[in-house]
């Protein structure tokens, strides 16, 4: 009987290099598109966006940069009005568990 694969969380590592191959492929089909058979860095030029998006999967340099923007307006938003936390939202669900989870 065949081995079972393993389940997809394989370790940090790992699991970084599964999320991010397909970034890697449409890196590398770019590059080799634009640069098989020319000397000139001028096809490299046109794979930024590609490059781009492997870097963003592989450090989330944007999505934190994003998350702290997010949590500094929130903090700005507090200081200003203390009870901004506090009050509830229009509705039965609450909008930081999203009415997904029931007090018991």
């Amino acid at each position: 009987m065949p081995v079972p694969p393993p389940p997809y969380s394989l370790g940090s590592r790992a699991d970084i290099m599964l999320k991010c191959f397909p970034f890697w492929q449409d890196l590398l089909s770019c590059y080799v598109v634009n640069t098989g058979t020319t000397t000139s860095d001028e096809g490299k030029w046109k794979c930024v966006p590609q490059r781009d998006d492997y870097y963003e999967c592989l450090h989330h340099k944007k999505e934190i940069r994003k998350t702290q923007a997010i949590k500094a307006a929130y903090n700005r938003r507090l200081k200003q009005d203390p009870n901004f936390d506090t009050r509830k939202p229009e509705g039965e669900a609450d909008i930081r568990s999203l009415g997904l989870l029931q007090k018991k």
